[in-house]
């Protein structure tokens, strides 16, 4: 060691020395692979083009492509900036946040609200509720696994996988359909091992827009109770895919009233267009009180070692928004207007591409629901949209809806109709069947 350190020595600055005795540490790292809807985002934001269209985020954009501020969040604010707030009085506020959103889950009059039987605590948006919830079953169920629809949310992998919590999938949605695949998913619940954990989309499903009905929830509910399966919903589009978060919440409402335990991870990002303030919250029903109690705490503890406790002023804000019934109609009615947009543009979308001739079958732009179509376009597809046409989206061929305007609907219709029927030398892909 003593002749490598002087041999170091001869010719070298004192910072390049320690530089190299440093170097081997980081050597090993290499870039993580690139999130799929931020790769997106990056190619768009480099592309000079004027007239370029971003259908990659999942967030709510008005008719003129612009995120939005919600009046419900300004008058909220407005109320919020005139109370001086304590620690003690935060405290509260966020206790009051996740009753709130308990109720939007469960019902209003729900028993598990009125007698207490659900842990619950705010979380870091969606995902930072998932997060909670992976490390929870971890610890608790360390031999378990969660099965996910195929396909899902890209990160929903990366936050059981780094909870170390093993992951499957079943069965979902059908190619060839483009709808739900619910044979298959009925037979992959069955075949399950027993008091297997489940990650579903209780509405909006990300990222195909395909929504089983209510029928189908309630088979799916009757054999999660034979199975003895355990239902995580993550709930990040409620109001997203009917405009009524009543209606919304119907999945979780059948598997309530079928006396399931259920566990809900909750997102205000998208529906109270708050992205960027990561409010969310996490619940657990529970048999008693007691048990509310207990797991409760084990949640806390969780966080604490995760993130100590999450922002203030989104949580003030939502809280507001849920409690005051004034600013809670404000908000109700806002939300239906988003949904109500986002469904003009499918149906504007779809007969923009009839219009011009095209010989796919484009009606499951309207039969999904939700902030998301998934379109069918390959790949090479997807690649010639962001070449040729300036139009960005994820390689999967999901399209953000919210994303499509008036103004950019026609010409995405056109871009999407010259990759779809023609390749890249104009000869003809497709042709109606007699």
């Amino acid at each position: 060691m003593m002749i490598m350190w002087r041999y170091l020595r001869r010719g070298m600055s004192t910072s390049t020395r320690v530089r190299a005795l440093r170097r081997s540490w980081w050597d090993h790292v290499t870039p993580a692979p690139k999130d799929p809807i931020n790769a997106v985002t990056e190619a768009f934001l480099a592309d000079p083009c004027p007239y370029k269209i971003n259908l990659g985020v999942g967030a709510y954009r008005d008719d003129d492509g612009k995120p939005v501020v919600l009046q419900c969040v300004r008058e909220a604010e407005g109320k919020i900036a005139a109370t001086n707030f304590l620690e003690s009085t935060c405290a509260a506020i966020s206790s009051k946040l996740v009753e709130e959103s308990a109720k939007l889950v469960y019902g209003e009059d729900s028993d598990v609200i009125k007698e207490g039987r659900f842990a619950g605590v705010q979380a870091l948006s969606g995902t930072g509720a998932c997060r909670l919830f992976a490390e929870f079953q971890r610890r608790f169920y360390p031999d378990s696994r969660i099965y996910m629809p195929d396909p899902t949310w890209s990160n929903h992998h990366n936050i059981w996988r780094d909870a170390q919590v093993p992951i499957r999938t079943f069965h979902y949605y059908h190619p060839d359909s483009k709808g739900l695949n619910f044979v298959a998913l009925m037979d992959d619940v069955k075949n399950a091992p027993n008091g297997s954990f489940f990650l579903l989309h209780p509405c909006a499903h990300n990222p195909t827009g395909v929504d089983p009905s209510d029928e189908q929830w309630q088979e799916i509910s009757s054999l999660f109770k034979v199975k003895n399966h355990f239902p995580f919903f993550d709930m990040a589009y409620q109001g997203f895919a009917s405009g009524d978060l009543e209606r919304d919440a119907r999945a979780i409402r059948i598997f309530l009233d079928d006396g399931h335990l259920i566990g809900c991870a909750q997102s205000f990002a998208k529906n109270m267009a708050l992205y960027g303030h990561r409010v969310g919250c996490l619940s657990l029903l529970c048999d008693d009180k007691i048990q509310a109690v207990a797991i409760k705490s084990q949640l806390q503890q969780i966080a604490s070692t995760i993130y100590g406790s999450p922002p203030i002023h989104g949580m003030l804000a939502v809280s507001k928004i849920l409690s005051d019934p004034d600013i809670k109609a404000i908000w109700l009615k806002e939300v239906k207007d988003m949904a109500t947009r986002v469904q003009r543009m499918r149906a504007t979308l779809k007969e923009a591409l009839e219009k011009l001739g095209s010989p796919l079958n484009w009606q499951p732009i309207t039969n999904q629901v939700g902030m998301f179509c998934f379109s069918g376009l390959t790949p090479d597809e997807v690649d010639r949209l962001a070449k040729e046409f300036h139009v960005y989206m994820t390689y999967d061929g999901r399209i953000s809806m919210a994303g499509v305007t008036t103004k950019n609907v026609d010409y995405l219709a056109s871009a999407i109709h010259e990759v779809t029927a023609f390749d890249q030398d104009g000869k003809i892909l497709h042709t109606v069947c007699a």
